[in-house]
């Protein structure tokens, strides 16, 4: 085993092979034994290594998780944003040598302050709690970029089942102590009631997972809704070109106008490509549409709105036409795409700093649901899918989860793939069906298990029917959140800065 252990480039080589492993274990590849293999890999990596060194060995393990799963950026960048291949590649290399900081300063802190090898269980369940508050870290600081975590690489997994308990923070902790408990077996068996107790880790984690894998937390709230959502796979290099407005417009409204009745008419992210004010025309004959079948359209449209000073602030949002009303304004915002940080330093340097629609304002916050049909529906836009608590709020609030998304910017990459994945994610964590309506894929429905009732190809012009089920009751992950298992990582990280502490003393007094 030493030469996973050994200090230097060796190590820190090995270590990022095993970060790249990362996106192999989630969409679309799902090949989750090998996140138990990069974890493990990762966690054996950090032994015998000084501060420093394991400072480098963290960054080497999340640069090859962030270089190989989130590679689409390039995508964005070069093919959208106007950079050359080679600007385009090294703003995706600074990019993913950024976010992995985010494992090279708890490997420090790990290695500084909590490593305990000589207890192999108390370590084992340490590192457990270090990689969720690593997770956790990672998808709130400077606004978050909540992506790869491993948890999601259970959604078809055996520990799937415990989604609704701990949402993806617990699949991820379960990941992350199996990985420690099995490279740690060789310490543990020797130790015939710490093996004893990490077998019943195990089997408790694992078999909880299957053994909840098709339990229903939550009940029908009504009877089933049919589904029409529009899938208009429109080129991004035409989105937002004024020429082709009245074509998209045409697009959408002849889609649904073809349709047979439906109860909710869904269009993905701005396929209204233009500001509400100067569409109300066209939205209202929509409207007329809708209210005249029963049923309510609801799309993604731009506005405009005045501050409490008086200036305009241009919004992301989602609106609901026909039988229902209300208007979602977009709150987490995707950085560069929506908006522009340090904006009077870096826009006018290179186009992909002056996309269209990159000056949005953040919506506020405790918005009401949007209503349609009788129902109340958490909206989610493109990119706020991904951040589990924000997701769990809204909700816990509603009986219906939609999102709408514009993906054309992810190309043909694994990009959308493990959006989705982590779309049927949050549906699992709620226990509600999702609609999901995209510019060019995967549009889709979500069950409450968050396995895709129905779905239509990506990179086509299609129509998705299908049923979705408004549902009642709270998973006791909407009720709880994160706040039981972040109470429990936190004695867990407690106990061995205490146990270092008094050993420190111990050796000191011995010395």
């Amino acid at each position: 085993m030493r030469w996973i252990t050994r200090p230097g480039w060796p190590g820190h080589l090995l270590a990022l092979a095993a970060g790249a492993l990362t996106p192999l274990a989630l969409a679309p590849f799902d090949l989750w034994p090998l996140g138990l293999l990069s974890l493990a890999l990762f966690y054996l990596g950090l032994r015998g290594l000084a501060p420093r060194a394991a400072l480098a060995r963290g960054w080497c393990y999340g640069f090859g998780a962030f270089a190989a799963g989130t590679s689409w950026v390039y995508v964005s960048i070069h093919d959208y944003g106007a950079a050359s291949p080679a600007l385009a590649g090294l703003l995706t290399l600074l990019f993913s040598a950024g976010l992995a900081l985010f494992f090279a300063l708890p490997a420090w802190a790990w290695v500084k302050w909590l490593r305990r090898e000589r207890a192999p269980l108390a370590d084992a369940l340490a590192f457990a709690a270090l990689w969720l508050a690593q997770e956790a870290l990672r998808g709130w600081l400077f606004t978050g970029f909540p992506w790869l975590y491993i948890g999601y690489s259970q959604l078809a997994g055996p520990l799937a089942g415990l989604a609704p308990l701990g949402g993806v923070w617990l699949l991820s902790f379960g990941m992350a102590l199996t990985a420690a408990l099995l490279a740690n077996l060789p310490a543990l068996l020797p130790r015939w009631s710490s093996a004893l107790i990490a077998l019943l880790l195990l089997v408790a984690t694992w078999g909880s997972g299957l053994l909840l894998r098709d339990h229903a937390w939550t009940q029908p709230a009504g009877a089933p809704l049919k589904v029409a959502a529009m899938q208009g796979n429109v080129e991004q290099s035409m989105k937002w070109d004024p020429e082709q407005l009245n074509a998209q417009l045409a697009l959408y409204r002849d889609l649904t106008f073809a349709e047979a009745p439906a109860d909710l008419y869904v269009w993905p992210e701005t396929a209204v490509p233009v500001l509400k004010e100067y569409a109300e025309g066209y939205l209202s004959v929509m409207s007329r549409f809708a209210s005249e079948r029963n049923a309510a359209l609801i799309t993604g449209v731009p506005l405009r709105q005045a501050d409490g000073e008086g200036r305009p602030r241009y919004y992301n949002a989602v609106q609901v036409i026909g039988q229902g009303e209300g208007t979602y304004l977009k709150q987490k915002l995707v950085p560069f795409g929506e908006y522009v940080p340090l904006q009077d330093v870096l826009r006018g340097l290179i186009a992909f700093f002056d996309l269209p629609m990159s000056d949005f304002a953040r919506g506020p916050a405790d918005q009401p649901m949007l209503q349609a049909r009788g129902y109340r529906i958490a909206p989610y836009i493109c990119y706020e899918v991904v951040y589990p608590e924000f997701a769990a709020g809204l909700a816990a609030r509603s009986e219906l989860l939609l999102t709408v998304s514009n993906d054309a910017w992810f190309g043909t990459s694994i990009g959308p793939l493990q959006h989705l994945q982590m779309a049927q994610m949050r549906a699992l964590e709620a226990g509600r069906w999702m609609i999901r309506a995209t510019n060019n894929g995967v549009t889709a429905l979500i069950d409450p298990f968050g396995r895709i009732d129905a779905h239509v190809p990506q990179f086509q012009r299609a129509v998705l029917r299908g049923e979705v089920v408004p549902m009642q009751g709270l998973t006791p992950y909407l009720q709880w959140r994160a706040w039981p298992l972040t109470g429990l990582c936190a004695l867990l990280l407690g106990w061995p800065l205490l146990a270092g502490r008094r050993e420190r003393r111990l050796f000191a007094a011995l010395g």
